[in-house]
């Protein structure tokens, strides 16, 4: 039996606590108004009919590209409008990660949870500033850190009062362009008390694979996924999309939206064996 760690508060969701395994899912980054409201919904279904909860993700700015002409996505002001809309119109609660200070300001008007880069985990004025919003704060682990070290990450934001808090297992650097999960990590992280995610889609990404963008290999996430959950954690990260090979930023580690009904199952699968939910 995995001991539960404390709920945490999403929009109108408790995540952890004991709870059913809960989904961030969403395609990397927002490719249109029209297409976020099409992903969030079939998204919403999948997860609806498994009784999953289930929060939107999607980046109006992938700031952290390989080259200048990679796709970031729309931008602050119209990105932030387009999840508004998703927010209201899908009634999903929604996800979007922060760059600055300014700018998870801004986020925190509109989404329900603002996540920080693995990149920028480190970055104190911005934990802070994600902390003082009031809203969830989805704290990636830095590749470059130990699960250990994330316990200095959560207490940045604790110290602004918000106990709103996920931390999230993506990987670690394993020299030149891979990287490789710990799994033993969950259960160090999840001993903080606070929910931890896995995100199982950029935990198989090869950081500059492909020479002018980062590369991947999508047939890896499941496996991920079953060993994530066979350990411990709490909630599941997948990037998603209808057709991952056209994708403009991080095709080839996200999973495609026909797939993701049998990862979940599967990871159902496994916590029920558990004794989870």
């Amino acid at each position: 039996m995995i001991p539960p760690v404390r709920s945490v508060r999403v929009g109108p969701l408790e995540l952890g606590g004991g709870g059913p395994l809960f989904l961030l899912a969403g395609p990397c980054a927002i490719e249109g108004r029209a297409f976020a409201l099409e992903t969030a919904r079939r998204l919403a279904s999948i997860a609806g009919e498994r009784g999953i909860p289930f929060v939107y993700k999607s980046s109006y700015d992938k700031a952290n590209r390989s080259t200048l002409e990679s796709y970031r996505g729309p931008g602050l002001e119209e990105g932030l409008s387009i999840l508004g809309e998703v927010r209201a119109k899908v009634g999903v609660p929604v996800l979007t990660d922060v760059h600055t200070e300014e700018e998870a300001l801004a986020a925190g008007k509109v989404v329900d949870c603002v996540q920080i880069p693995a990149f920028l985990c480190r970055q104190t004025d911005l934990l802070l500033a994600a902390a003082s919003t009031g809203k969830a704060v989805n704290v990636k682990k830095g590749q470059f850190l130990s699960p250990e070290e994330m316990k200095n990450a959560l207490d940045k934001v604790l110290s602004r009062g918000n106990e709103n808090v996920l931390l999230t297992e993506r990987g670690t650097f394993f020299g030149y362009g891979r990287l490789v999960v710990d799994m033993a990590g969950i259960p160090t992280m999840r001993a903080f008390g606070w929910p931890v995610v896995m995100d199982g889609t950029h935990s198989v990404q090869r950081p500059g694979g492909l020479g002018d963008r980062t590369g991947g290999d999508r047939r890896l996430v499941p496996t991920l996924v079953r060993a994530a959950v066979g350990a411990g954690c709490d909630g599941l990260f997948l990037e998603t999309h209808p057709d991952p090979d056209r994708a403009p930023s991080d095709g080839p580690n996200m999973v495609r939206m026909d797939d993701l009904p049998a990862v979940l199952d599967e990871a159902l699968a496994i916590r029920r064996a558990l004794g989870g939910r």
